[in-house]
């Protein structure tokens, strides 16, 4: 998938000057196009083109300049470079095409100004202030971006797709979104201006009425209104049509008086833009498209010269020319009930300059200015490493976590730290509940690290204090995929720092199938899982003696009618069961989740004691999963019960799960623990929740381990897993086609699910319920894949840890 424009220009920012021609290449066929409406000839045209390509380039290489929206900004900045330059004799600017500046056009945004926001470039004063425009300054810049190429040049969601970054399918959705923003926000421009009182209720539902989503003696009170009211009216016509309002209002305010001209041509141009010059601008005749081929083609040699000069003087040069720094649509004083706007800062942190009016996908600080006087001494430079992972797997209809991961391999500290995570069409961070136009506060998962986040349009800000040399730092932000999310769509991240900044894009993205992270950190962190079965054989029986003990032919649930298991001797309770963690003493609970299945009816509730409590806790599911099995229903549920937890080592017990004594019964339960220990290595950890049968007739479990970094040294993986039989062979896991033998049990690769749960206490064999540890490496693409020839299987959880260099 492309590149899309903020991604360019983030990297363009940092100095790669390889990405800025790539934006050059995507946008100065449209650029040429309105330099030749406002200048004589396509010389002059392509010589402010050029100018205008540099003197951007500084103001991005000094921390200003467009963030995402790049197309209008450029127009903008161009009709600048134009109207700042002498008359060309003859030309359309010399003939009075141009018109004066608005001192009010683009100054009205509530930010700190960008460098040289004095520019108030050239644009009519009345649409600068119709409540279409209003609307328009008011959506974030990522909104802005596709309401221009769909809305004003009347671009195709497959042309629009390459500058975000996107799919067509997701250009196509984010457009809807926009264009709904839009006429939202229109429609409280509208209400903040006061209308007559009868006008109210009628603006307040005309976005419902232009949907067709209100009734019908709603809609027909709403005609009546509008017959005698002229301003509903014009708002009813506004938002029919997005387009034509956006072509009306906000067209002029970026391509002034040429814009007609300028679409005309385009649309034989291309949204997207082309290398070169406009290669469908057919109608030109012939003598004038070679003349636009032979400029454009002197124009690249100029701007690789341009780019070089500025390159070459350093991000705190002058631009080579110059150009208007201010965003081409600037947002004015915000009306009631904006969509989202950026994030305020977190407490104990200090904005930066121009800060406050950054959208999803914005770098983060500027640059700060170099030492001045020539002697002074040279300070050790910050150099960031990013990347940005889907843990386990993004899968439709789940939650999930993505991870980002960030170290400093260079010699100085960093300043403080900004990352912009976009995320995909369909994928939204989890979060609070908005309030009004609050963002919304968003918890990372783990260990936080000192990083605070908040909800974005399309993402999440995030940021933290300076990271020293050498040391890395990682955020997990959980999400939510929703069944349409594009599948294949990675997210994406820019960490910026003063001095530094970089970009990633995950690997994989959004799965039709696969296991989503529950829980995930990085750190000096240990993981453990134990259980026990909750449904045992008689034990009045020989052979169930036998059994328990692991010995003998009968230690399959499905030679017994398996009734439940009461160990605790509390009259209060029908089953229990218990398993002992052992961890370090002075390891710290960083997260603990109880998981519990039957095959039986699920109701979603246990009860759980930790060492040391007098009594049981009822701890109700956060999740539960059925499934079909040969017995029935089967379920796991799943609680977050890291607040229950006091010291970690001990015994735990659990009791009264919903089960279903007999035949081919099954039910136990695991608890899986992640700590801290700061005498451990640095590693990797996840808990991922597959809730998967496994069969011959639905085939192997396949768990993708998206995230995890593979090193030399093995991973630990727990693997918890329901309805295992100790005397039928034939199962097998392997990760990254490498088979994996449990640490316990009968310690057999080709049985490895064998009734065996990790600190179990008063039986050897636990029916149908397995907590089984491996170490391996994870290899280059790691894929846990579970398979059997003759069981049946309920793969229930893989806790993995790796270690990696911190």
């Amino acid at each position: 998938m492309a590149q899309g424009d903020a991604e360019l220009l983030a990297e363009a920012r940092h100095g790669d000057a390889a990405a800025y021609g790539r934006l050059h290449g995507r946008h100065a066929p449209a650029a040429r196009i309105l330099a030749l409406r406002l200048v004589g000839g396509p010389a002059e045209a392509e010589e402010a083109v050029v100018e205008t390509f540099a003197g951007i380039l500084g103001l991005l290489r000094r921390g200003g300049g467009p963030r995402e929206a790049f197309r209008p900004y450029l127009l903008t900045a161009l009709r600048r470079t134009v109207h700042d330059r002498p008359p060309v004799e003859g030309g359309q600017a010399a003939t009075g095409e141009m018109e004066a500046p608005d001192p009010d056009a683009f100054t009205e945004g509530t930010g700190a100004p960008e460098p040289d926001a004095s520019f108030a470039g050239p644009a009519p004063t009345g649409p600068a202030r119709s409540p279409a425009v209003r609307a328009y300054r008011s959506l974030p810049e990522r909104w802005q971006l596709v309401l221009w190429h769909t809305g004003v040049e009347g671009a195709t969601a497959a042309e629009v797709a390459p500058l975000l970054g996107l799919t067509a399918g997701g250009a196509a959705a984010l457009a809807r979104t926009a264009r709904a923003g839009w006429r939202q926000a229109y429609l409280r421009a509208r209400l903040a201006g006061v209308p007559r009182p009868g006008c109210r209720p009628v603006l307040g539902g005309m976005d419902a009425y232009v949907r067709g989503a209100l009734a019908r003696r709603e809609s027909r009170a709403l005609d009546g209104h509008m017959d005698d009211c002229t301003g509903c009216h014009e708002a009813f016509l506004e938002l029919t049509d997005v387009d034509r309002s956006l072509r009306a209002t906000v067209g002029p305010l970026v391509a002034g008086p040429a814009l007609a001209g300028y679409l005309a041509a385009l649309g034989g141009v291309g949204a997207a833009g082309t290398s070169g010059p406009p290669g469908r601008w057919r109608p030109a005749p012939t003598a004038r498209r070679r003349a636009v081929a032979a400029g454009a083609a002197a124009g690249t040699v100029t701007l690789a010269a341009a780019l070089a000069l500025v390159s070459a003087r350093g991000p705190q040069a002058a631009p080579a020319a110059p150009v208007p720094d201010p965003p081409p649509i600037a947002a004015p004083a915000p009306v009631p009930q904006d969509p989202p706007s950026p994030p305020p800062s977190p407490p104990g942190r200090t904005s930066s300059p121009g800060e406050g009016d950054r959208s999803r996908g914005r770098a983060g600080p500027r640059p700060a200015a170099p030492p001045s006087g020539g002697g002074a001494a040279l300070v050790p430079a910050p150099r960031l490493i990013a990347r940005i992972d889907a843990l386990g797997a993004l899968v439709r209809s789940e939650t999930g976590i993505v991870a980002v991961r960030l170290r400093n391999v260079g010699a100085g500290k960093s300043g403080e730290l900004v990352a912009d995570v976009g995320l995909p069409y369909g994928v939204t961070v989890s979060a609070a509940a908005r309030r009004g136009r609050a963002v919304s506060v968003v918890k990372p998962v783990g260990t936080v690290d000192g990083w605070a986040c908040r909800a974005d349009v399309a993402g999440a800000r995030c940021s933290r204090g300076p990271l020293a040399a050498g040391r890395t730092t990682a955020i997990f932000l959980r999400v939510v995929v929703s069944p349409a999310a594009d599948e294949g769509a990675a997210p994406s991240v820019r960490v910026s720092t003063p001095g530094a900044g970089v970009t990633a894009r995950a690997r994989t993205g959004v799965r039709a199938v696969g296991a989503p992270a529950r829980f995930a950190t990085d750190g000096q962190v240990v993981t453990s899982a134990i259980g026990n079965t909750l449904l045992d054989c008689a034990r009045a029986d020989r052979r169930c003696r036998a059994a328990r003990s692991r010995r003998g032919h009968s230690r399959d649930n499905d030679l017994w009618r398996m009734r439940p298991f009461d160990q605790d001797r509390d009259g209060s309770t029908r089953s229990s069961s218990a398993a002992r963690l052992s961890l370090p003493r002075r390891a710290r609970l960083v997260w603990a989740g109880l998981y519990w299945s039957a095959s039986a009816p699920a109701d979603g509730r246990i009860k759980f004691k930790t060492p040391g409590d007098g009594g049981y806790t009822r701890v109700r599911a956060d999740r539960v999963t059925e499934r079909r099995l040969p017995a029935g229903t089967a379920y796991q549920a799943f609680a977050d019960v890291t607040r229950l937890m006091g010291g970690l080592r001990g015994t735990y017990w659990a009791a009264d799960a919903s089960l279903t004594p007999g035949v081919s019964r099954h039910a136990g339960w695991s608890l899986v623990v992640v700590a801290a220990d700061s005498r451990r290595p640095y590693s990797q950890a996840v808990v991922v929740d597959a809730a998967t049968v496994v069969d011959r007739e639905h085939g192997p479990a396949w768990i993708p381990l998206d995230g995890l970094t593979s090193t030399a040294s093995p991973a630990r993986v727990d693997l918890v897993t329901w309805e295992g039989d100790a005397d039928l062979r034939g199962e097998r896991v392997t990760l990254g086609g490498r088979p994996l033998r449990p640490d316990d049990g009968d310690r057999d690769a080709d049985n490895p699910f064998d009734g065996s749960a990790t600190g179990a206490e008063g039986t050897d064999l636990t029916f149908g319920t397995d907590v089984d540890g491996f170490r391996a490496p994870l290899g280059p693409n790691p894929v846990l894949k579970v398979s059997t020839g003759r069981d049946v299987l309920f793969f229930g959880v893989a806790v993995v840890r790796v270690q990696v260099r911190s």
